[in-house]
């Protein structure tokens, strides 16, 4: 017997035609979390339903949206109401949404939505306000659980980091009713004591486990508190009123103490490097100036009055040498030319003339006798010779002819010659 062979489409359409007369598809209740939430232009919404075990897809038409008085977001739960059917084309199954409405957390989102936007109009979201996580504290404030992983964590790696740290935990009641009232009055007392930095948090779970940390109190004691706060609520998914208030927010409890904390062994690591940095530099100052102190002393001792005195002195030696070198210089030359002269002169010397047998006569008046007619009979006259002078009176007066050669003719001594004395003479041989 042959089997039958179908297309893909009569398969889709005979599950879909199956689909179709399950009364139980036709309108059904199905409860969820919004996820994958997508606004189409066309004015179709097309999301997610999902719970712990599965999900299912769902599409709202834009003809069903009118009953629908909210936006929807990713994270709200909601019930969904409407039909299951399959898309033939392609051949899978989806919720075809006709109402909406939100269910218990999705209550709370929409309160969370709403508290959020309030707040911030106050501007308790602002920076302005945040103030920074001291780099180095002594005193950490914790206000959580005095039971639970959040409390360990924060201890174990706040000591881990410091072993100096002090830790004040204010054993606070961070779920039920009793929580808001027990988180305020933690935070308002570690604020009293004074302590550098406080964590307000606790460990993860459901929007309504973190609940009493979206309350506008515990939001307005936080804003209020004195002391820098760093929010660790949940896990890192998990988003509070808290988280926008605190001046930080840590994605765990654990992260928490590492930003509040600092590594005592890093600080002692930096410290180190700053020492040895500190060191080096000093060295290098200490022998920039030590060397800078050595050109100040060789300028200092160059420019001392001793130095400048003992340099002076050697300049004025020198000067002294190349005097005493010229003067002696002048000297031989002049000492030179002084015996050219002296030769000179002793040619032109009278008394040399004298010593050669010559006279020189002058009459009493001390003038010249060099012609007849300068004298006369009985007048005295002066003769000199080489060693001394005679004195004679002439007897007579006679001129006679020119016998003597003319080169060798004395025509006059302008000057006085006496014996034994030095002088200038005014004519030549």
């Amino acid at each position: 017997m042959r089997q039958s062979v179908y297309t893909v489409a009569q398969v889709n359409s005979y599950i879909k035609n199956m689909f179709t007369q399950d009364y139980m598809l036709r309108y059904l209740l199905v409860k969820g979390e919004i996820s994958n939430c997508k606004y189409h232009s066309s004015g179709h919404i097309y999301f997610t339903l999902k719970d712990a075990k599965g999900v299912i897809a769902c599409v709202m038409f834009a003809g069903n949206r009118t009953g629908l008085s909210f936006r929807l977001e990713e994270g709200q739960m909601v019930v969904v109401g409407g039909t299951i059917d399959v898309y033939e084309r392609d051949g899978r199954y989806q919720l075809y949404a006709k109402q909406i409405a939100l269910d218990g957390a999705g209550v709370l989102y929409e309160k969370f939505d709403r508290m959020k936007r309030r707040l911030e109009e106050m501007g308790m979201f602002a920076a302005e306000y945040k103030q920074s996580i001291p780099e180095y504290i002594q005193t950490l404030g914790v206000v959580t659980a005095p039971t639970g992983a959040a409390v360990r964590d924060i201890i174990t790696i706040a000591t881990r980091r410091n072993p100096y740290i002090q830790i004040i935990l204010y054993p606070a009641i961070v779920q039920g009713d009793q929580a808001v009232a027990s988180i305020v009055s933690g935070i308002r007392a570690l604020d009293h004591l004074g302590v550098d930095v406080m964590i307000v948090g606790r460990g993860g779970g459901s929007i309504e486990d973190l609940w009493a940390f979206n309350e506008e109190a515990v939001a307005q004691a936080i804003f209020n508190c004195s002391v820098p706060v760093i929010s660790a609520v949940g896990h890192e998914t998990d988003t509070t009123i808290a988280d926008f208030v605190a001046d930080l927010r840590a994605p765990t409890p654990s992260a928490a103490a590492e930003l509040a904390v600092f590594d005592f062994r890093q600080l002692m690591d930096k410290l180190t490097v700053y020492q040895s940095t500190l060191t080096h530099a000093l060295q290098v100052q200490l022998e920039r100036q030590q060397n800078r102190l050595s050109q100040l002393w060789l300028k200092l001792k160059f420019l001392s009055p001793v130095n400048q005195i003992q340099q002076k002195r050697t300049y004025c030696m020198d000067l002294e040498g190349k005097l005493v070198g010229f003067m002696e210089n002048i000297l031989v030359q002049q000492r030179h030319r002084l015996a050219i002269y002296a030769e000179q002169l002793k040619g032109l010397s009278p008394l040399d003339k004298l010593s050669q047998g010559y006279a020189y006569v002058e009459d009493m008046q001390h003038r010249v006798v060099n012609d007849v007619h300068c004298v006369r009979p009985e007048d005295t006259v002066c003769i000199y010779v080489r060693n001394g002078i005679v004195q004679a009176k002439v007897k007579s007066c006679r001129e006679i002819a020119n016998t003597v050669p003319k080169e060798i003719s004395i025509d006059c001594f302008e000057r006085e010659v006496k014996y034994g004395e030095g002088a200038d003479i005014g004519t030549d041989i």
